[in-house]
């Protein structure tokens, strides 16, 4: 799982494996260690869960997960035409932009680059 963070923009990809897992298990995480303290990572999660909303975020002390609906995401990941999932949640100062999507082969990337990624729907197009 691939994180963004752009001014108040979050952007998961996820691969196909991944996908899968989130489908199956509920949750996918990743962790990265900033420091050599064990409190100094910030773990961001993908999970699916039985709420109202499409797409929501959690956050607390190290940890931001962005949740999903179950619905929107058995039909988004059963879906080869649809991308991602999207949504815009007031925040304190404005507006905080969520994208969850499926990661797409590079078409200039190689063969370990791209794998375990979707394929990429302009593959065919010619340049």
């Amino acid at each position: 799982m691939k994180l963004r963070i752009k001014g108040n923009s979050l952007r998961l990809r996820v691969s196909r494996s991944e996908v899968q897992r989130l489908v199956d298990v509920g949750r996918i995480q990743e962790t990265i260690d900033l420091g050599w303290d064990h409190a100094a990572r910030l773990t961001y999660a993908l999970e699916h869960a039985d709420i109202p909303q499409e797409i929501t975020v959690h956050h607390q002390a190290q940890e931001v997960i962005v949740v999903l609906s179950s619905e929107s995401t058995r039909r988004w990941a059963g879906s080869p035409e649809e991308v991602g999932l999207y949504g815009r949640l007031d925040v304190y100062n404005g507006e905080l932009t969520v994208s969850v999507e499926k990661d797409f082969a590079c078409l200039d990337g190689t063969v370990a680059e791209n794998e375990d990624t979707f394929p990429n729907p302009n593959s065919e197009a010619v340049c």
